[in-house]
C-alpha cells in the first residue's frame, strides 16, 4: 500500500518553487510505496520577515492541512523551520504531524553539543527563537549566523549561489571558530541548493532541515507512532468552513 506524505510550505509559491521543494529529495530515499505531495498556504507573505506574518502561516497551514486525513494522506510535514501550526494539525489529525524545526534541532542534539543556526537573513531569528523555546533547547545554540540576503521562495536560490554560497561558507567557519558549534543547520529549507557545498567544504554535520522533517516522517510511520492524543485533544468540533468566508445566517 502506497503512504503519501504531504509536504506543506508555509507561505503561497508558484507550482515551480513546490518543484524545487521536491527536488530535494533524492530518489534513493524515497522507497517504493512512498508518494510525497507538495502543497503550499493558500495566502500569507512569501518571506515569514514577522510576527504577524507567521500567525498568518499558522492559519493557512492549518487550512492546507486539516483535511490530509481525509483526502487519504498517512503523515503531515511543515516544510519550514517557522512550524507553522504544527500544534493545531497535531490537534485536528490523527495522522503524524512533523516540524521541520523540531525534527532539526533534536537531530542536532544527537549530534554533538552546540549548534549554530545559518540564516539567510535577520528577520528570520523570531521563528527560531520560538521553536527553541517551545522545545527547550535555546541552551544548546551556541549561535544565528546570518548573511542577511533577503529570501526567494520563488527562484530559491537559483543564481545567486556565487554570492551566497561563499558567505554561508565563512559565516559557518565563525560559528565552528567563534561561537563554540559542533553542528550546523541551514536555517531555511528555502537554502538547501547550499547543502552539499557546504558538507564538502567543512568537516562538521551540516543539516538539511527539509530532508530531516521528511525522514522523520517516513521513521514515524514505519514506527507506527503518532501524536499523543492525551495532550494533542481532539477539537469538540471541526470547523472547515472558517477558511471559506461561508457564515450561517
Amino acid at each position: 500500500m502506497t503512504r503519501r506524505i504531504k509536504m506543506i510550505v508555509p507561505v503561497p509559491v508558484s507550482s515551480a518553487a513546490l518543484d524545487a521543494f521536491a527536488s530535494q529529495i533524492p530518489s534513493h530515499m524515497l522507497d517504493n510505496d512512498t508518494q510525497v505531495v507538495f502543497d503550499c498556504a493558500a495566502r500569507g507573505e512569501g518571506a515569514l520577515g514577522s510576527l504577524y506574518e507567521g500567525a498568518v502561516a499558522d492559519a493557512f497551514c492549518l487550512e492546507a492541512g486539516a483535511k490530509a486525513e481525509d483526502q487519504g494522506f498517512d503523515a503531515v510535514c511543515i516544510n519550514s523551520m517557522s512550524d507553522s501550526g504544527v500544534a493545531a494539525l497535531r490537534s485536528r489529525l490523527t495522522i503524524p504531524v512533523v516540524g521541520t524545526a523540531q525534527a532539526t534541532y533534536h537531530v542536532a542534539c544527537q549530534l554533538g553539543r552546540h549548534f549554530s543556526i545559518l540564516s539567510m537573513w535577520d528577520r528570520w531569528n523570531w521563528l527560531y527563537d520560538k521553536v527553541l523555546r517551545e522545545q527547550g533547547l535555546d541552551g544548546r545554540l551556541a549561535s544565528v549566523r546570518s548573511i542577511n540576503v533577503r529570501p526567494d521562495t520563488a527562484e530559491l536560490l537559483a543564481g545567486k549561489e556565487d554570492a551566497v554560497f561563499p558567505a554561508l561558507l565563512e559565516a559557518a567557519h565563525l560559528a565552528l571558530k567563534q561561537d563554540g558549534a559542533d553542528v550546523l543547520i541551514l536555517g531555511s529549507t528555502t537554502m538547501h541548493d547550499s547543502h552539499l557545498f557546504l558538507s564538502e567544504q567543512l568537516d562538521v554535520p551540516v543539516l538539511n532541515p527539509g530532508l530531516i522533517g521528511f525522514k522523520t516522517c517516513q521513521m514515524m510511520l514505519d514506527l507506527g507512532v503518532s501524536q499523543s492524543k492525551i495532550y494533542y485533544q481532539n477539537p469538540d468540533r471541526v470547523m472547515h468552513d472558517i477558511f471559506s468566508g461561508d457564515r450561517g445566517p
